[in-house]
Protein backbone atom coordinates (compact mmCIF):
# COMPACT_ATOMS: atom_id res chain seq x y z
CA UNK A 1 0.00 0.00 0.00
CA UNK A 2 1.24 3.16 -1.03
CA UNK A 3 -0.29 6.93 -0.62
CA UNK A 4 -0.20 8.88 -3.88
CA UNK A 5 1.17 11.83 -4.76
CA UNK A 6 -1.32 14.18 -3.97
CA UNK A 7 -1.69 12.92 -0.34
CA UNK A 8 1.93 12.59 0.54
CA UNK A 9 2.15 16.29 -0.73
CA UNK A 10 -1.01 16.87 1.87
CA UNK A 11 0.53 15.89 4.43
CA UNK A 12 4.18 17.83 4.20
CA UNK A 13 1.88 20.78 3.65
CA UNK A 14 0.02 20.67 6.21
CA UNK A 15 3.29 19.74 8.66
CA UNK A 16 4.61 23.01 7.06
CA UNK A 17 1.25 24.82 7.67
CA UNK A 18 0.99 23.65 11.58
CA UNK A 19 4.94 25.31 12.05
CA UNK A 20 3.32 28.27 10.96
CA UNK A 21 0.22 28.44 13.60
CA UNK A 22 0.41 31.12 15.39
CA UNK A 23 3.06 32.92 13.89
CA UNK A 24 1.94 34.33 11.11
CA UNK A 25 -1.60 34.83 11.22
CA UNK A 26 -2.40 33.27 7.39
CA UNK A 27 -0.20 31.75 4.84
CA UNK A 28 -0.77 31.95 1.30
CA UNK A 29 -0.35 29.15 -1.50
CA UNK A 30 3.61 31.02 -2.40
CA UNK A 31 5.10 31.21 0.86
CA UNK A 32 3.55 27.58 1.19
CA UNK A 33 5.39 26.03 -2.06
CA UNK A 34 8.18 28.00 -2.21
CA UNK A 35 8.74 26.32 1.79
CA UNK A 36 7.75 22.72 0.73
CA UNK A 37 9.27 22.53 -2.59
CA UNK A 38 5.61 21.26 -3.98
CA UNK A 39 4.61 22.59 -7.32
CA UNK A 40 2.56 26.27 -6.60
CA UNK A 41 -0.63 24.59 -8.97
CA UNK A 42 -0.74 21.33 -6.55
CA UNK A 43 -0.65 23.55 -3.54
CA UNK A 44 -3.42 25.43 -4.69
CA UNK A 45 -5.13 22.61 -5.65
CA UNK A 46 -4.57 20.63 -2.62
CA UNK A 47 -5.76 24.26 -0.86
CA UNK A 48 -9.07 23.34 -2.80
CA UNK A 49 -9.51 19.97 -1.37
CA UNK A 50 -8.28 20.43 2.32
CA UNK A 51 -10.63 23.65 2.79
CA UNK A 52 -13.42 21.58 1.11
CA UNK A 53 -12.90 18.79 3.76
CA UNK A 54 -12.79 21.71 6.60
CA UNK A 55 -9.04 21.42 7.46
CA UNK A 56 -8.46 25.00 6.21
CA UNK A 57 -10.22 28.17 6.31
CA UNK A 58 -9.65 30.46 3.75
CA UNK A 59 -10.18 33.58 2.61
CA UNK A 60 -9.53 35.79 -1.02
CA UNK A 61 -8.09 39.09 -1.76
CA UNK A 62 -5.92 41.65 0.80
CA UNK A 63 -5.18 39.81 3.89
CA UNK A 64 -6.15 36.55 2.76
CA UNK A 65 -4.60 33.01 2.68
CA UNK A 66 -5.33 30.33 4.65
CA UNK A 67 -4.69 28.94 8.35
CA UNK A 68 -5.47 25.32 10.03
CA UNK A 69 -9.12 25.38 10.94
CA UNK A 70 -8.57 24.01 14.50
CA UNK A 71 -5.46 23.63 16.36
CA UNK A 72 -2.88 20.90 14.80
CA UNK A 73 -3.39 18.32 17.72
CA UNK A 74 -6.81 17.87 16.68
CA UNK A 75 -6.04 16.97 12.93
CA UNK A 76 -4.89 13.53 12.21
CA UNK A 77 -3.08 11.73 9.48
CA UNK A 78 -6.47 10.49 8.57
CA UNK A 79 -8.12 12.98 8.70
CA UNK A 80 -5.62 14.57 5.72
CA UNK A 81 -5.53 11.49 4.03
CA UNK A 82 -9.69 11.10 3.65
CA UNK A 83 -9.76 14.40 2.65
CA UNK A 84 -7.49 13.96 -0.42
CA UNK A 85 -8.14 10.24 -1.00
CA UNK A 86 -11.45 9.88 0.01
CA UNK A 87 -12.35 7.39 2.84
CA UNK A 88 -9.62 5.29 4.22
CA UNK A 89 -10.76 1.16 2.39
CA UNK A 90 -8.33 -1.44 2.14
CA UNK A 91 -10.00 -3.27 -0.18
CA UNK A 92 -13.22 -2.90 -1.78
CA UNK A 93 -15.31 -5.09 0.47
CA UNK A 94 -14.98 -2.40 3.20
CA UNK A 95 -16.41 0.38 0.65
CA UNK A 96 -19.67 0.55 0.87
CA UNK A 97 -22.27 -0.31 -1.37
CA UNK A 98 -19.78 -2.10 -3.77
CA UNK A 99 -20.07 -5.22 -4.68
CA UNK A 100 -17.67 -6.12 -7.68
CA UNK A 101 -15.62 -8.90 -6.55
CA UNK A 102 -15.51 -12.31 -8.18
CA UNK A 103 -15.43 -14.27 -4.93
CA UNK A 104 -17.31 -12.12 -2.42
CA UNK A 105 -19.93 -14.55 -2.01
CA UNK A 106 -17.78 -17.11 -0.71
CA UNK A 107 -14.40 -15.69 0.57
CA UNK A 108 -13.54 -16.24 3.57
CA UNK A 109 -11.29 -13.54 4.45
CA UNK A 110 -13.85 -10.74 4.08
CA UNK A 111 -15.71 -11.10 7.30
CA UNK A 112 -12.24 -9.91 9.08
CA UNK A 113 -11.19 -6.72 6.12
CA UNK A 114 -13.40 -4.69 8.25
CA UNK A 115 -11.06 -5.35 11.33
CA UNK A 116 -7.95 -4.73 9.09
CA UNK A 117 -9.21 -1.71 7.80
CA UNK A 118 -10.28 -0.52 11.47
CA UNK A 119 -6.80 -0.49 12.49
CA UNK A 120 -5.06 0.69 9.29
CA UNK A 121 -7.37 3.35 10.00
CA UNK A 122 -7.11 3.85 13.88
CA UNK A 123 -3.06 3.99 13.76
CA UNK A 124 -3.32 6.79 10.89
CA UNK A 125 -5.74 8.57 13.64
CA UNK A 126 -3.85 8.12 16.88
CA UNK A 127 -1.08 10.54 14.27
CA UNK A 128 -1.76 13.92 14.66
CA UNK A 129 -0.35 16.99 12.79
CA UNK A 130 1.31 18.51 16.23
CA UNK A 131 3.50 14.98 16.00
CA UNK A 132 4.15 15.31 12.66
CA UNK A 133 4.78 18.77 12.07
CA UNK A 134 7.36 18.89 15.55
CA UNK A 135 11.56 18.90 15.40
CA UNK A 136 12.34 15.29 15.00
CA UNK A 137 14.39 14.19 18.57
CA UNK A 138 17.68 13.15 17.33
Amino acid sequence: MRLSSLADYAVVMMSAAARHCGVSGRLNATLLSEETGIPLPTVQKLVSRLSSAGLIESARGTGGGFRLSRPPASISLADIIEAVEGPIAMTACVDEGRHDCLIEEDCRVKPHWNAVNGAVRGALAHVSLASLSAEPIA
